[in-house]
């Protein structure tokens, strides 16, 4: 595979983790945080191509019809829960709830990682090896992770608690999005 190409796919593969953890970094960030999400996250990426081309068509063929519709209703679960939460906030109720913890952690890992199954699928059908761009797709994507916890970190600074309901936004329209491919 051409660099150029491998570097294309990676990180187009890595928009949805670095949107999902803007929207993540909106409630806040520390350096746990952030060493979780852009952990998980570059893990996933590199597993999930690993495992789509050692199990080839089987996978794609079970989890692509009913992938996106998880994946939208749990990004609309997040989001909806973020954006009630900033306004409970804003009258003085709650407290920031860490999205880079348990089953958070690992619904967001899952689907921010599912394309790069059907990814891994295909390398395999083309007779393409998959370490090398296994390896690029997980370095890439928790470098994106990174960009965008920080970026939704400041924006949370900047805009403090709406910042959060902005972030319960972008989870929607990625669930939106999720829906219409």
């Amino acid at each position: 595979m051409h660099v150029w190409t491998l570097a294309l796919l990676a990180i187009a593969l890595g928009t949805d983790a670095f949107s999902v953890a803007l929207a993540v970094g909106t409630c806040g960030v520390t350096r746990r945080r952030l060493f979780r999400l852009a952990f998980h996250f570059g893990l996933f990426q590199f597993l999930m191509p690993l495992l789509g081309w050692f199990l080839g068509d089987s996978v794609a063929s079970l989890v692509q019809p009913a992938g996106k519709y998880l994946v939208a209703a749990f990004l609309t679960f997040i989001g909806v829960r973020m954006i009630r939460g900033a306004f409970r906030r804003e009258t003085g109720v709650g407290n920031r709830v860490d999205r880079t913890r348990g089953w958070s952690l690992v619904g967001f890992s899952v689907a921010t990682s599912l394309d790069a199954l059907g990814v891994g699928v295909g390398l395999g059908l083309l007779g393409i090896g998959i370490l090398t761009p296994a390896v690029v797709i997980g370095l890439v994507a928790g470098t994106m992770t990174t960009a965008g916890m920080l970026l939704g970190g400041r924006l949370s600074q900047v805009f403090g608690q709406r910042a959060e309901a902005l972030g319960g936004l972008v989870l929607l329209v990625l669930a939106f999005t999720f829906l219409r491919h």
